[in-house]
């Protein structure tokens, strides 16, 4: 996958740099995760409560339990973030540092309480850029930082997305994907191949990976196998996608340019 490729080599002296800095400081998470949670108007309000429902029993499952106290210091942080436009994002959970099953299941609990709600655009670079700044909020020292991003879309909103990428992974950051591509919702401003827009686009990193959803059904068990790879720190492609054309990473807004020119037009 060429362009994932890219994006994880892209900066490899500034995450040297950055790691060496990292070593310096003694570690005190395994991990510091960012769940980042498509909430644009593209997701339909089914896919939203099996997505959400999908992280809370994640976090109930007693083999991401067992997978965070096996880690090197067993302790793990978690903020749990929807997001749409470029300006929209929110957390639902602030950073919580996990480290057994009391602590999972209490932040599947605070999760479970809150109520879902529906958003705008589609925004990758924006929330890409918001998990950047959400890393210099947290008082330990993560000995792997990742922004895990789930969305049905590509980017639409706010600035390029392979910017937003390429500075994340040069500052040492990981970012893995969940692209949603359920079998007749694909609308608008989509794509068909978001599996190569997120290969191409979007992931990029140490040890990044993608798990494409393709069927409604598959939310928790493809939520759950990201969440323990990510804990386990094992990456490598899920996917296998064949040489050839890369992914246009300026689709979504090619696509919104064509749309509000036919509106422009008068077009329904």
């Amino acid at each position: 996958m060429p362009g994932r490729h890219h994006g994880a080599c892209l900066g490899l002296s500034l995450v040297c740099l950055w790691s060496g800095a990292a070593a310096g400081a003694e570690a005190t998470l395994d991990l510091a995760l960012v769940l980042a949670v498509d909430v644009s108007s593209s997701m339909t309000s089914a896919e939203q409560e099996l997505q959400r429902s999908g992280f809370i029993e994640a976090f109930r499952s007693p083999a991401v339990h067992k997978a965070i106290v096996k880690g090197s210091l067993g302790r793990v942080a978690v903020v749990y973030v929807e997001w749409s436009g470029a300006d929209e994002q929110v957390v639902l959970v602030p950073w919580t540092v996990v480290d057994g099953p009391e602590a999972a299941r209490s932040f599947a609990d605070t999760l479970g309480r809150k109520p879902l709600r529906p958003a705008g655009m589609t925004s990758i670079s924006g929330v890409i850029d918001f998990g950047m700044r959400l890393f210099t909020d947290l008082k330990d020292e993560p000995a792997r930082r990742v922004i895990d991003i789930s969305g049905d879309g590509p980017n639409n909103d706010g600035r390029k997305v392979r910017y937003a990428r390429d500075r994340a992974v040069a500052e040492g950051i990981t970012i893995n994907g969940l692209p949603i591509q359920i079998e007749g919702t694909v609308r608008g401003w989509d794509v068909a191949d978001l599996d190569r827009y997120y290969a191409d686009c979007v992931i990029g990193g140490p040890g990044s990976f993608m798990i494409p959803l393709r069927h409604a059904d598959q939310f928790p068990s493809a939520i759950k196998a990201k969440i323990l790879r990510e804990i386990a720190g094992s990456g490598g492609s899920s996917l296998f996608l064949p040489t050839g054309a890369q992914a246009d990473c300026l689709s979504g807004e090619k696509r919104r340019t064509e749309e509000e020119a036919w509106e422009g037009e008068g077009n329904p």
